[in-house]
């Protein structure tokens, strides 16, 4: 999508190093499919870009989505003082961080449900950064790869048709090449 002047403009300002610096104690943690969880959040944010979306607190949270969640010991305060949007962007990353005891199905419907736009969208660049690695990795299993398949399609698409059409077909097209993967592998 080609960025308005305006978006341009709000993107050149938007300060995020402190939350890219948050992200970086994520690139020890590696990911099913392939890479880490610190290019993950960096890919995430760029999907946002793609699709035009030029939210500093969007774009903050995305840069650190996982961050709680993959880190146990993790300072939350560091979160909520890196800048004056801090406590939004803590409130925002809150939004999209599965609950102890929240099971991955109560989590989706929740996020579907109840969550704001700007955790729907998280939601759909994080599933479409995930599904774009899924059966990268070389030890990525078959039953893996359906369960995110079905997944995505019982939950991450309703939300999808929610806030962005395009990021539907871009997580509808994404399910079906991953399910052809699926199809072929199993010919082998």
């Amino acid at each position: 999508m080609l960025m308005t002047d305006d978006k341009l403009i709000k993107l050149t300002n938007m300060v995020t190093a402190p939350y890219v610096a948050l992200a970086t104690m994520l690139i020890c943690k590696g990911r099913k499919s392939s890479g880490n969880q610190f290019r993950h959040q960096m890919e995430t944010r760029t999907i946002l870009i793609d699709y035009g979306y030029v939210d500093s607190i969007l774009h903050k949270a995305a840069l650190i989505h996982d961050l709680i969640e993959d880190l146990e010991d993790f300072d939350r305060s560091l979160v909520i003082r890196a800048d004056a949007e801090g406590p939004d962007v803590y409130n925002m990353v809150m939004e999209v961080t599965r609950k102890k005891g929240e099971s991955k199905s109560e989590f989706l419907l929740r996020i579907r449900e109840h969550g704001s736009t700007n955790a729907k969208l998280i939601k759909c660049a994080d599933r479409i950064s995930n599904m774009i690695a899924l059966g990268l990795g070389l030890n990525t299993e078959q039953a893996f790869i359906k369960r995110y398949c079905d997944e995505t399609e019982n939950f991450i698409l309703p939300i999808a048709l929610q806030v962005d059409k395009d990021m539907h077909t871009e997580l509808s097209d994404l399910v079906m090449s991953r399910r052809k993967l699926l199809t072929l592998n199993a010919g082998h």
